[in-house]
C-alpha cells in the first residue's frame, strides 16, 4: 500500500517544484518537518470539536432548562449567555395534527403545488386556504429559532477569536508576516514551528467539523457557497501542509480569521436585539472584510503564490492546483463583498441593517410567510360578531339610508314649489 501511494499519490512532481524531492524537505535534527501522516489526527480532532460544541451549546441549569421547556417545548437549548443578553424566541403557532398532511409534508414536499393542494383539500375535507395555512405553519414550526442561531454564532465566534489571537501571536515576529517574499526563502528546507503545526491542525479539524455538521446546521442563502468554501479551505490547508507551504498557509488562515469573529459577534448581538451594537460591529466587520479579502489577500497572498514564486521555481502541477483553489476563494470573497456592499448601501440610506445579506437570515420567501402567518393569526383572533350585532348594524344602516332618501324628497318638493311661485321667491 505504501509503495502504491508513493507511485500514484505522493509523486514529487505532483506536489513539489521541479527538481525537489521529499528528501529535500527533511530538516535538521530536532526540527519538525511536515509529514502527510500528521493529518491522520484530523478526523478524531474534528469529532472532538463536534462533541465540545454540543457541550458548549447545551450546558444550562435545570431551572433554565425548565423555562426553555415551557417556552419552546424542549426543542431548543440555549447558552446562559443567550439569556443574559436577552435572546427571545418568537412564539409560533403549531400546525394542527392532520395525519395526511403530515405524511405529505415529510415524504413528498414542504411546498405543494396548486394541483396537490386541491387534492389534499378533498382528501382532508378542508378548504384550499386552510391547506395553505397549515403548510405555512408547518414550515415555520421547523424553522430554526433565535436561540439556536445565537448558539451557533457564539460557538464560531469563540473559535475564530481564539484562532485569530493565537495565529497573530505566533506570526507577529516572523519575517514572512511583514514581507511575503520570505515565504520562499530557503524553501523547501523550512522547519515548521510547533505553534504553526498546532495552528494548522486546529484550523483543519475545525473546518472538517463544520463540513460534517452541515446537515444539522442552519441552512442559509449562501449554503452552496459555504460548502465550496469549506472544501476549498480543507484542500488548501492539507495540500499546503504536505508540500510545506506552511508560511503561505498561515497567512491565508490569519486573513480569514481576522474578519470572521467580527461577523459572528454582530450576529450574536442581532439575535439578542441589540441593534445599535450590531450595526456598529457590522460596519467594523465590513471594513475589515473588504480590506483583508479584496486588498490584502490578492495583493499579498495570491501575488506571492502566483508571481513571486516564479522567481524561484518554474510552474509545476502543485502550482496550478494551489493557485486554482486560492482563486476559488477569491471568487467567493467577491461574491460576499457584493452582498456586504448592498447592506452598507441600505445602512447608509435607511439608517439600519435590515437583514444580513451574506448569511444571517434564510430566504426572503420565509420572511414573507411569517408576515402572512401574523396576519392570519390577527384575523383568527378577531371575534366573529353575533347575529344580533350584525342585525343591529344592518338596521342602523338601512335607517340612515331611508332618512337620507326622505330628506332628499322633501328638499326636491320644496325647490319645485318655490320655482312655481314667483312671490314666494
Amino acid at each position: 500500500m505504501e509503495a502504491l501511494l508513493d507511485q500514484w499519490l505522493w509523486r514529487p512532481e505532483y506536489w513539489l517544484p521541479n527538481g525537489v524531492t521529499w528528501k529535500d524537505i527533511e530538516t535538521s535534527e530536532g526540527s519538525r518537518r511536515p509529514l502527510p501522516r500528521d493529518l491522520l489526527v484530523i478526523l478524531p480532532l474534528a469529532l472532538g470539536f463536534i462533541a465540545l460544541r454540543y457541550i458548549f451549546e447545551s450546558r444550562v441549569s435545570r431551572k433554565a432548562e425548565a423555562e426553555l421547556e415551557r417556552r419552546t417545548g424542549g426543542r431548543v437549548v440555549a447558552l446562559p449567555l443567550s439569556r443574559q443578553m436577552g435572546v427571545r424566541d418568537r412564539i409560533q403557532v403549531r400546525a394542527a395534527p392532520v395525519p395526511k398532511l403530515e405524511a405529505f409534508y415529510t415524504k413528498h414536499s414542504h411546498q405543494p403545488s396548486q394541483s396537490e393542494i386541491l387534492v389534499l383539500a378533498q382528501q382532508c375535507d378542508l378548504t384550499q386556504r386552510q391547506i395553505e395555512t397549515w403548510f405555512r405553519h408547518r414550515r415555520a414550526q421547523d424553522r430554526p429559532r433565535n436561540t439556536k442561531k445565537f448558539c451557533e454564532a457564539c460557538w464560531r465566534f469563540v473559535f475564530y477569536l481564539v484562532a485569530f489571537s493565537a495565529g497573530l501571536a505566533s506570526l507577529i515576529d516572523k519575517s514572512w508576516f511583514w514581507d511575503p517574499k520570505e515565504c520562499w526563502n530557503g524553501y523547501p528546507r523550512q522547519p515548521v514551528a510547533k505553534a504553526h503545526y498546532w495552528y494548522y491542525i486546529m484550523e483543519l479539524g475545525f473546518y472538517w467539523s463544520l463540513l460534517l455538521c452541515v446537515s444539522v446546521d442552519i441552512k442559509r442563502k449562501d449554503f452552496k457557497e459555504q460548502i465550496i468554501h469549506h472544501i476549498a479551505t480543507i484542500f488548501l490547508i492539507g495540500f499546503s501542509y504536505c508540500a510545506n507551504y506552511v508560511r503561505v498557509g498561515t497567512l491565508v488562515m490569519l486573513v480569514h480569521d481576522s474578519s470572521d469573529f467580527l461577523l459572528e459577534s454582530a450576529k450574536m448581538f442581532n439575535y439578542a436585539g441589540w441593534k445599535k451594537t450590531c450595526d456598529a460591529l457590522f460596519v467594523v466587520f465590513a471594513a475589515v472584510f473588504l480590506v483583508t479579502r479584496l486588498v490584502v489577500f490578492p495583493n499579498k497572498v495570491i501575488y506571492t503564490t502566483l508571481v513571486l514564486i516564479l522567481d524561484v521555481f518554474d510552474p509545476f502541477t502543485g502550482y496550478y492546483i494551489f493557485n486554482a483553489m486560492l482563486l476559488v476563494l477569491q471568487a467567493l470573497h467577491i461574491f460576499w463583498a457584493w452582498l456586504i456592499i448592498r447592506m452598507l448601501y441600505k445602512f447608509v440610506f435607511k439608517g439600519k441593517v435590515e437583514r444580513d445579506e451574506r448569511s444571517d437570515e434564510e430566504s426572503e420567501a420565509e420572511e414573507e410567510e411569517e408576515e402572512e402567518i401574523e396576519e392570519e393569526e390577527e384575523y383568527d383572533d378577531e371575534e366573529e360578531p353575533s347575529w344580533e350585532q350584525r342585525k343591529g348594524a344592518l338596521n342602523s344602516k338601512l335607517t340612515s339610508l331611508a332618512n337620507n332618501c326622505v330628506l332628499k324628497n322633501l328638499t326636491k318638493q320644496r325647490s319645485n314649489a318655490i320655482s312655481r311661485n314667483p312671490k314666494a321667491r
